[in-house]
């Protein structure tokens, strides 16, 4: 069965951008502007840029939790292939044998499959498996080894991961709208790469200051930094953290699952704002607009704010909230370095978090005015980080315009 011997290229940590960055780089396409293979940061950039987006849930039998949008989440993948000019071939079928027939196919071409998988069906992810939990997003397989039951996947990390045949199986077939589904790229038009680029940062633009396509405006850009930061001040509120989180268990949850959306994920934990920046340094070159290196500055102020978010969200000085913190942190960086080979420590890490979770009813380590003290801190810390980006975009629309 194939695999891709020369295939090196896992330096994508993201599940769209990253995974075109590592299909184009496998492919030696490179950008004219650099000379070298296509970044994540200008696939960002192009896809619909940076944002935020707040929502909070709270579902029977789980803890409540806060949901975070860092980036465009609007159709990115398909908003980006098609502003750079790249034809797509979508290959999807209800069956699995048909399914495994077009992947097989497709590494014998001696190209990678773009696959869709459930990562929470993915063991490498140490996620517990739920009937209620789903999530499909692309990957790349180079290789499949029927005969020694192994199929070798490039998704975040720096190194190859693997699983078996079935694994692969079960986590393609997991959700009907995206089953057995491959995409098959032609190369992207250097010719519309200044048009592309263009569009992303009014996209960015657009999603921080005006209504989004999808959802309430008090949930997206600017204004959702003021929705958020009343919401964790003002507990008459609907949506109050004071109604949504109340000390305890329900707090320290808002805590954790808002820090893992920006904290635990990407290359920085800083929002991916410092990969906009380095989009903007980018576009600086192919708009010959070296303005936009200023805006970049601006950016990665707004990043090193975003990690002090952070440690404001789970402070030094509370010691499970430090151990929570740098238990997250750990987890993460031991995926990007070690894939599926830190599998054991990963799952270790849950259950020491989990762990921590069971205290905190019975020995919760604030008392209310902290929680209100600490709700203070954060809805000041989200208005600083609103007051930078707000600048930030102002001068973006002004080069822009």
């Amino acid at each position: 069965m194939p695999i891709l011997a020369n295939y090196q290229h896992f330096a994508g940590r993201h599940w769209e951008t990253g995974t075109l960055h590592n299909y184009y780089a496998y492919r030696g396409v490179k950008a004219p502007h650099t000379g070298q293979p296509y970044s994540e940061a200008l696939f960002l950039g192009v896809s619909g840029g940076i944002v935020l987006g707040y929502s909070s849930f709270a579902y029977a039998g789980h803890d409540p939790h806060v949901a975070l949008l860092t980036r465009n989440t609007f159709d990115p993948l398909n908003t980006m292939l098609a502003r750079l000019g790249v034809v797509q071939e979508v290959l999807q079928t209800s069956k699995p044998e048909k399914g495994l027939h077009n992947l097989l196919d497709t590494l014998a071409d001696g190209l990678p499959a773009i696959v869709w998988a459930d990562m929470w069906s993915l063991p490498y992810n140490a996620l517990a498996p739920a009937d209620e939990m789903w999530a499909m997003f692309p990957l790349i397989v180079y290789g499949y080894e029927a005969a020694a039951d192994q199929v070798w996947i490039a998704d975040r990390a720096k190194v190859p991961l693997q699983v078996t045949t079935g694994a692969l199986a079960a986590a393609r077939g997991r959700v009907k709208q995206e089953k057995y589904r491959i995409l098959a790229l032609d190369l992207p038009d250097p010719a519309k790469l200044p048009a592309a680029v263009t569009a992303g940062i009014w996209d960015c633009i657009k999603l921080y200051t005006e209504k989004p396509p999808k959802g309430s405006a008090n949930n997206f850009g600017l204004q959702a930094f003021q929705h958020w930061a009343a919401l964790l001040t003002k507990p008459k509120q609907r949506m109050s953290w004071a109604k949504e989180f109340p000390p305890g268990a329900p707090f320290y949850a808002g805590l954790t699952s808002t820090f893992s959306h920006f904290g635990a994920v990407g290359i920085n934990g800083d929002a991916d704002r410092a990969l906009y920046a380095d989009f903007l340094d980018e576009a600086a070159l192919l708009l010959n607009k070296p303005a936009l290196c200023a805006v970049a500055q601006q950016f990665r102020q707004s990043a090193l704010a975003w990690r002090d978010l952070g440690h404001i969200l789970l402070p030094d000085t509370i010691a499970p909230f430090l151990e929570t913190r740098l238990l997250i942190e750990r987890k993460r960086r031991l995926f990007i370095a070690q894939g599926g080979a830190a599998l054991a420590e990963r799952q270790a890490i849950n259950e020491r978090l989990r762990a921590i979770r069971a205290t905190m009813t019975m020995d919760f380590p604030l008392s209310a005015a902290a929680v209100v003290a600490l709700c203070a801190q954060i809805s000041e810390q989200l208005l600083r980080i609103r007051a930078q980006e707000l600048a930030a975009i102002t001068q973006l629309r002004a080069i822009m315009a």
